[in-house]
């Protein structure tokens, strides 16, 4: 079953997302105004905030277009898309793609919890690992448009997931693989597996 779910996923992320195609040299003259909130080089040190650095180009890409077109609401983003064109953002996501996210750690109580879940799902409750799209190391799978996960935020990731499980983030696209999964997990769950995600390189 593990194996028909990540073919579906290859296929609805290679066939669903807009190639990135930016430069990184000129998109790094266009981040000025990100580094705000996401650190010049894109490790943002506020955890509220994602970090950027080493995040797939492709996933990137998609995150802005679907802010600026409403179909992802962050607030705290409104408005900073709107004088940008495809070409900015293409450069914008290659440029924070090359750099290098930088490592966190894990809560050492939430660790084993933690594991399990992100390299052995719930399989009782039909929750695939989350190794099966975003790599045993969290690098993600950027081909694909699977975002890495390893040395994010916890904070972040946290939100994340309660976001898709209340439904109050829907852009995982018509097949709704991430608010499918983050609606068998609980509060300590999440909390657990963002804990572990954040210590993850």
């Amino acid at each position: 079953m593990n194996k028909v779910l990540v073919s579906l996923l290859l296929t609805l992320g290679l066939t669903g997302l807009a190639q990135a195609a930016g430069d990184a040299a000129a998109g790094q003259g266009k981040v000025a105004v990100c580094g705000a909130c996401h650190g010049a080089d894109g490790n943002s040190p506020a955890p509220n905030f994602p970090k950027l650095a080493g995040q797939g180009e492709r996933y990137l890409l998609k995150q802005l277009h679907d802010i600026k077109s409403g179909n992802r609401q962050v607030v705290e983003m409104t408005g900073m898309l709107d004088n940008l064109s495809d070409q900015d953002m293409a450069d914008i996501a290659a440029y924070f793609a090359s750099q290098q996210m930088s490592v966190g750690a894990a809560d050492p109580k939430l660790v084993e919890r933690g594991e399990a879940l992100f390299r052995g799902g719930k399989l009782e409750e039909g929750m695939p690992a989350c190794t099966g799209c975003h790599s045993p190391n969290g690098a993600g799978l950027d081909a694909a448009g699977f975002p890495q996960l390893g040395g994010q935020h916890a904070t972040y990731v946290a939100k994340q997931l309660t976001d898709f499980r209340e439904g109050n983030r829907t852009n995982d696209g018509d097949a709704m693989i991430m608010r499918a999964i983050a609606a068998k997990l609980s509060n300590k769950d999440i909390e657990a597996v963002s804990s572990f995600i954040q210590g993850l390189h």
